[in-house]
């Protein structure tokens, strides 16, 4: 497991997680690889589907000698966090704010980025020890809510999810976000389905050129 200031600077470096939500587990391996090979460097798997515990601990085995930073997402209530970290993972999000996650991850030291929307969730968060902020979700309130929260709050450190694509990423980074979380712009379901790895490489990193694109501006 990597710890966290390494965490925290690779996702930032990268500028992208990548959200795999209804992977199947044979095919977990597979895409993880994929999408890593097409720039992707931060892979979140979500867990409120099955067995994700073992698909974490594949795909951490699978990128143990790459970059690549493997996490868990949805991640509701502290039992959950506990079970994703013993799989391997090495940051954990939540589409809400829970200080008991919180303080699990940072008993652990994984590093952990809690969902917020109001400046009192950004508040709770942060006091309880998170290290990053989702912002979710992001397509509901759009790139000035950052500067919304950040304006009473000082610097925050955000990463929006939730309707974050190629079109409006720039955007997002203009306002401030230091990565961007996305699903079904960066992870493509249908060649998943196809089981067509070369289209999942390439929709992954078509994504991948518009987050360079955008922080290069």
């Amino acid at each position: 497991m990597t710890d966290q200031r390494t965490v925290r600077d690779r996702l930032v470096e990268s500028g992208v997680v990548a959200v795999l939500r209804g992977v199947d587990e044979e095919q977990i391996v597979p895409v993880a690889r994929a999408m890593h090979d097409a720039g992707v460097e931060a892979l979140e798997i979500t867990a409120d589907g099955t067995r994700a515990a073992e698909k974490i601990a594949a795909v951490d085995r699978e990128l143990a000698d790459t970059d690549a930073v493997v996490g868990a997402g949805t991640v509701l209530d502290a039992p959950t966090a506990q079970s994703a970290i013993d799989a391997g993972a090495s940051f954990v999000v939540s589409p809400h704010t829970n200080p008991d996650v919180v303080r699990t991850c940072n008993r652990r030291g994984v590093l952990v980025a809690p969902g917020v929307m109001t400046p009192t969730e950004a508040v709770t968060a942060m006091e309880a020890g998170a290290d990053l902020l989702k912002m979710f979700p992001a397509s509901t309130v759009g790139p000035g809510h950052i500067g919304a929260l950040a304006g009473p709050l000082g610097d925050v450190d955000i990463i929006p999810t939730g309707g974050v694509s190629r079109d409006n990423v720039a955007d997002f980074f203009d306002a401030g976000a230091v990565a961007v979380g996305a699903g079904g712009a960066i992870v493509d379901d249908d060649a998943i389905a196809d089981g067509d790895m070369d289209r999942v490489r390439e929709t992954a990193a078509s994504f991948v050129e518009a987050v360079e694109a955008a922080r290069s501006e």
